[in-house]
């Protein structure tokens, strides 16, 4: 454990920013699912707005690191690809 005050303000920081991780990929981890369960019922409708939804987690994710930028892109374009095929 920490000992010093500085260490200890940064392992503070450190389980706060580890929860708010925790929350945002959960809730990103959710909205892709949405998505898929959407397409596989060839929902269009709902498979968009989950889209739109899942969309704006993963561009966010990447922006912040939780994902890396490149990840998060690629599942946003296989997941539009998805979308688009139940047309």
């Amino acid at each position: 454990m920490a000992n010093h005050a500085s260490a200890l303000k940064r392992a503070r920081q450190d389980q706060k920013k580890r929860l708010q991780n925790r929350t945002q990929k959960g809730a990103m981890r959710t909205a892709i699912k949405k998505v898929l369960t959407a397409v596989e019922a060839g929902d269009k409708e709902t498979a968009s707005t989950a889209l739109r939804q899942a969309t704006s987690l993963l561009d966010r994710a990447g922006r912040k690191n939780q994902l890396h930028a490149s990840t998060a892109s690629r599942s946003v374009s296989r997941l539009n690809a998805k979308v688009k095929a139940i047309a």
